[in-house]
């Protein structure tokens, strides 16, 4: 088969599928763009830890000022190109709502610190492996992960199209956690391990939450696709709330009260009263014989 068969192929495709094609599009979001910005807002959010290094006192004002010069710049000309994605976005003023969301967005730096803050402590104090604060906002992946959400559910929350998801799935492909932005996590959220953690799109985190590896905060059904769309999909986590790895929570109208404990490899799909311990129980036992193998049978309840 020659080349030039192979490529009247492939453009054929392009012409076949074209949700799937950029063809003749010069207007589209730029990933790149969108990690880099995520990048120095890292660097702001934790001045000294990541990017400039040494940073002295007498000078963060003028490197801040350098760094949010760039974020607004290329912030606001990637919302603007995100709202072609956008139906209720107008033409004539999508100039100036890009310039009013980034700066609103900006505006939410001191909060979302405030959040991350507590985020640390929460991780120290619960994790005794943790040596020190400056560990966990180095090399955590959960709380990577937990940073991103803050910041791209922001973004979300001001209806901007395509940049949040970009943000989070970023995220999840570096740390195996999935949080999508419209996610709401209260304070004092600790994600420990974190590998394989899903929380979807409607779910609400109260405060000091404790989340282990595995765990999916889902929808219970997604048989009825877009029509689901705005509907509460995903539960709801009260306040002082443990979920132990594997555990799997489902359904908008599910509710796990204040102060619960969700064992390992638990299926929730109903609401779990305040102050409840939910286990699967499985106990193992062992029988020893002196004739033959140590351990030759398990038994399980």
């Amino acid at each position: 088969m020659k080349l030039d068969t192979v490529i009247d192929d492939i453009v054929e495709s392009y012409q076949k599928h074209n949700d799937i094609s950029k063809v003749d599009t010069i207007r589209q979001p730029d990933k790149t763009i969108i990690i880099d910005i995520l990048e120095r807002l890292q660097d702001i959010i934790f001045p000294g830890f990541f990017g400039r290094k040494g940073l002295k006192s007498d000078y963060v004002k003028y490197y801040l000022g350098d760094q949010i010069q760039i974020i607004y710049n290329d912030l606001k000309n990637q919302i603007l190109l995100a709202f072609d994605y956008c139906e209720n976005c107008k033409d004539a003023c999508k100039e100036e709502e890009a310039r009013d969301k980034t700066l609103a967005f900006l505006k939410t730096i001191p909060q979302i610190r405030e959040y991350l803050a507590t985020d640390a402590q929460a991780t120290f104090d619960g994790d005794p492996a943790a040596i020190s604060i400056s560990e966990i906002v180095l090399s955590y992946p959960g709380y990577y992960a937990i940073m991103v959400n803050r910041i791209a559910h922001e973004l979300y929350k001001l209806n901007i199209p395509l940049i949040p998801r970009i943000m989070t799935e970023h995220a999840h492909s570096l740390t195996g956690i999935d949080i999508h932005p419209g996610a709401t996590l209260g304070k004092y959220l600790m994600i420990d391990h974190g590998t394989g953690i899903v929380i979807g799109e409607t779910t609400v985190i109260g405060e000091h939450v404790q989340i282990y590896q595995g765990v999916t905060l889902g929808a219970l059904s997604t048989h009825g696709g877009q029509s689901l769309k705005n509907v509460k999909r995903h539960p709801t986590i009260e306040d002082n709330v443990t979920i132990y790895s594997n555990a799997s929570v489902l359904g908008g109208d599910t509710v796990v009260g204040e102060g619960s404990v969700i064992g390992g490899n638990t299926f929730i799909i109903k609401s779990i009263p305040s102050g409840t311990i939910v286990n699967n129980k499985a106990v193992m036992r062992f029988k020893y014989s002196k004739t033959s193998e140590d351990f030759n049978q398990n038994e399980f309840e």
